[in-house]
């Protein structure tokens, strides 16, 4: 019986693209893959039947010739397949069946000696309303792990190094066969680096790195608000095998005012006045974030009236300028008088017009019962 057509085995036509070519097996391989059809002779063939194909025009050249000759084109007998094949097809079923390192070569390449970039390190700070307001600098200590200095990171003693891995040879991949095809697992002694160590630093006991605290000079700008985060690019733990170290990110928490409260860039805050001074209107001094300042409040203005200071809020991180300061007045009523006070707010009493304030009040009642 002749050998099957390589593209009627994928099921694709003359004119497919190798995005085509690799999708189509990547189906078959995972219909027919023999871990997911155990003792089933019918699907262990066509899987070498599909890989086969796959094999042929996957490669640009193999297909060029195939597409000219047929199989006589790439060879008699096995049609040019390669029983080592499965070793590149990683990337293709590794996602699929979760085995990164089951077909070899693949696996190896991105475990042995992979740089590990340095985990990234959070610091909660705490500073006073003042200080996110005008910002500040500030000193902080870090405890993170550095690179061992005893064995620069390479997990030996000074004088000793990694050595070959006997189990593996170096390769960081076990392969032996199953079947038709190679299978390779992960070196349990080396763990996939292709490497052992036999003497390890005593500093650091072999992991390459070690806890320091380091002390590092902080800059909070101007206008930070509760839950803001600073990045620090590079301060967080260092990397192994040469990877980048991590970042530090500064968490801000800010403590409350005893006066001054904060919505967005204004600040808002409460000023009592007399009832005279209400009554009379005149200037009162105000707290602002940059001392005291004065403002007018007109005759007759009532408790709960909010005057707003342009500017005097607080500066936008983004350099959207200033928000606004927003000074809510409470009318404060007197408790404890003295005799000259008492004596002057009977004197009110007697002068003002009670039947008019009497008058006023039921006409009101009257027009929400009419």
């Amino acid at each position: 019986m002749g050998k099957r057509d390589y593209y009627e085995i994928l099921g694709l036509d003359r004119n497919a693209t190798s995005t085509d070519i690799k999708n189509a097996y990547r189906k078959m391989a995972l219909k027919y893959h023999p871990d997911k059809n155990a003792g089933d002779k019918t699907a262990e063939e066509r899987f070498k039947e599909a890989a086969e194909a796959y094999s042929v025009l996957s490669d640009p050249e193999k297909k060029a010739r195939y597409d000219r000759f047929g199989h006589a084109g790439v060879g008699s007998g096995t049609g040019g397949f390669d029983p080592d094949i499965f070793a590149d097809f990683s990337d293709i079923l590794g996602d699929f069946f979760g085995f990164g390192d089951v077909f070899g070569g693949g696996g190896r390449r991105r475990r042995r000696s992979q740089a590990q970039r340095g985990a990234d390190l959070r610091y909660d700070l705490r500073i006073s309303f003042e200080e996110a307001v005008f910002g500040v600098k500030t000193k902080i200590k870090i405890p993170r792990q550095e690179t061992c200095d005893r064995c620069k990171g390479t997990r030996a003693e000074p004088g000793s190094g990694p050595e070959t891995c006997p189990t593996c040879a170096g390769h960081g991949q076990v392969r032996y066969q199953q079947g038709f095809f190679t299978i390779s697992r992960t070196c349990s002694q080396c763990q996939g680096t292709g490497h052992v160590i036999r003497n390890r630093c005593n500093k650091c006991q072999g992991s390459g790195l070690v806890t320091r605290e380091k002390v590092l000079e902080v800059k909070i700008p101007a206008g930070v608000d509760e839950g803001s985060r600073l990045r620090i690019s590079g301060e967080g733990e260092s990397g192994l095998n040469g990877g980048q170290p991590g970042d530090l990110y500064v968490v801000i928490y800010v403590e409350p005012h005893s006066i001054f409260q904060r919505q967005d860039n204004n600040i808002y805050c409460e000023v009592p006045i007399s009832f005279a001074r209400a009554a009379l209107g005149g200037e009162i001094t105000v707290p602002t974030l940059n001392g005291e300042e004065k403002i007018k409040i007109p005759e007759g203005t009532q408790t709960g009236t909010v005057f707003r200071l342009k500017g005097k809020g607080i500066v936008s991180l983004d350099g959207g300028g200033k928000g606004d300061q927003l000074i809510t007045v409470t009318i404060v009523t007197p408790t404890r008088l003295t005799p000259e006070q008492r004596q002057l707010f009977q004197k009110l009493t007697e002068i003002s017009d009670e039947n008019q304030e009497r008058g006023t009040l039921f006409g009101k009642v009257k027009d929400i019962f009419a």
